[in-house]
């Protein structure tokens, strides 16, 4: 019998819950079933313990953008076309230039990169 779901409040607590998530890995348990409940909820208990006690610190916009853009095989010139210009998509993957409004917004739409991580927020 596996123990009870409790919130991960130490490092401890964190090993054992990481340890019982992995046990599903090689055996992913069906949707909607007990263990398919159980197995999401660790899921969930593990991302805030780590949310919490591993932050990620937020990406720049243009390193964001190359992510985006290395991810989806996106190149300079598909940057370009997105906005408006491939020298100005040289110039701002190179970091001489900033994202203008026009740009993020034109990115937010076109590649649905989210605002929040556009502007840097």
């Amino acid at each position: 019998m596996r123990p009870p779901l409790k919130m991960i409040r130490s490092e401890a607590a964190y090993e054992a819950a990481l340890q019982d998530y992995e046990t599903y890995f090689d055996h992913p348990p069906a949707a909607e079933s007990e263990d398919g409940d159980r197995f999401e909820i660790l899921g969930a208990l593990i991302a805030k313990y780590e949310d919490e006690h591993f932050p990620f610190p937020a990406a720049e916009p243009v390193e964001a953008v190359k992510l985006v853009m290395e991810s989806r095989g996106y190149t300079k010139a598909d940057l370009g076309r997105v906005l408006g210009s491939s020298p100005r998509a040289t110039e701002i993957l190179k970091g001489e230039r900033q994202l203008s409004i026009d740009h993020i917004r034109r990115l937010h739409r076109q590649w649905r990169i989210p605002m929040e991580v556009l502007v840097g927020v």
